[in-house]
């Protein structure tokens, strides 16, 4: 049996910026802090393995 899942879309509710980490949490069913800190934490080696992501998914995520 497989749980069904909703489409991923961007939080208007759990924001902080654009949605993003509010709607991959949503999509999968877990705390937005660990996708903010996810994020976080690839923000730390210099930026730009957090802060590309983390657009490209503003842009392709539709919001909700």
């Amino acid at each position: 049996m497989t749980a069904k899942r909703g489409t991923l879309r961007r939080s208007r509710r759990d924001r902080v910026v654009a949605g993003v980490c509010g709607g991959l949490a949503e999509f999968f069913g877990i705390s937005a802090f660990w996708f903010r800190l996810a994020f976080l934490i690839a923000l730390i080696p210099g930026g730009i393995p957090g802060i590309v992501p983390y657009i490209v998914l503003w842009v392709v995520i539709p919001n909700n």
